[in-house]
């Protein structure tokens, strides 16, 4: 039976609520934090600079993903810099690509020989992994998120390519694999067996964790509870 003790994966929340955050915070199987522009935007941040240093001030000792915004790598670049220069447990966030496809290969070369320590993200192809594995300093950390969850949504069963993207990260012992957006549970023990390297994930879904190695007929005995409850609160008849 599944146990979350037995995991090796590292276990990341992502989001951008702080109370939220500092409540995962608490957690000590939670090993560190994502979040990106479209998640702060959902809540409600407007001033990214504010937050990303208080997030960092409260968060200090695991380490934080903040992603760069800016669609030019130029700008691109001076963001990074800007973000690396918060605290020393930040990983700068940079898109495979910027909005026109143009690959941040360069971009990421010039940080990483530097020692920044980035996240490049948004990757869903074997091909991308290796792109970005050849830009990348052998001796400087890194994350590369593959957007597993929305391969997923594609119909493709996102396990073996992951597995083949573990491969073409063998020349950078200091990369870490990351499996983004899972979309159940389910997808950690799945990334945790191939022997992906961190999985995050939405605190509504790292929230079952509790429910990992759960009875089975107890817990469907609590779903018909459960039926029974909403429809008897509900004051439902015929």
């Amino acid at each position: 039976m599944a146990s979350v003790q037995q995991l090796k994966i590292k276990l990341f929340s992502d989001g951008a609520d702080l109370d939220s955050i500092l409540k995962m915070y608490k957690d000590p199987h939670i090993k560190g934090f994502t979040t990106n522009p479209t998640l702060m935007r959902k809540a409600g941040i407007t001033d990214y600079e504010q937050f990303g240093r208080k997030l960092l001030a409260a968060v200090p000792d695991r380490p934080i993903s903040l992603e760069v915004f800016a669609d030019d790598f130029t700008s691109m670049e001076v963001q990074a810099r800007k973000i690396a220069a918060w605290g020393p447990n930040v990983n700068v966030k940079i898109p495979v690509t910027n909005t026109k496809g143009e690959f941040a290969g360069p971009l990421l070369k010039t940080l990483s020989s530097e020692g920044v320590i980035l996240n490049i993200t948004a990757l869903m192809t074997v091909q991308q992994v290796e792109a970005v594995a050849a830009c990348l300093d052998p001796d400087t950390p890194a994350i590369i998120s593959v957007f597993a969850g929305r391969i997923a949504d594609t119909g493709v069963d996102p396990t073996p390519l992951m597995a083949d993207c573990l491969k073409a990260l063998e020349s950078r012992p200091k990369a870490e694999l990351l499996w983004a957006s899972p979309r159940e549970l389910l997808n950690v023990f799945q990334a945790d067996e191939i022997g992906c390297h961190i999985i995050t994930a939405t605190p509504d879904i790292l929230a079952k964790l509790k429910l990992v190695g759960k009875d089975l007929e107890e817990y469907s005995l609590d779903t018909v509870k459960m039926f029974f409850n909403d429809a008897t609160a509900a004051g439902f008849f015929i």
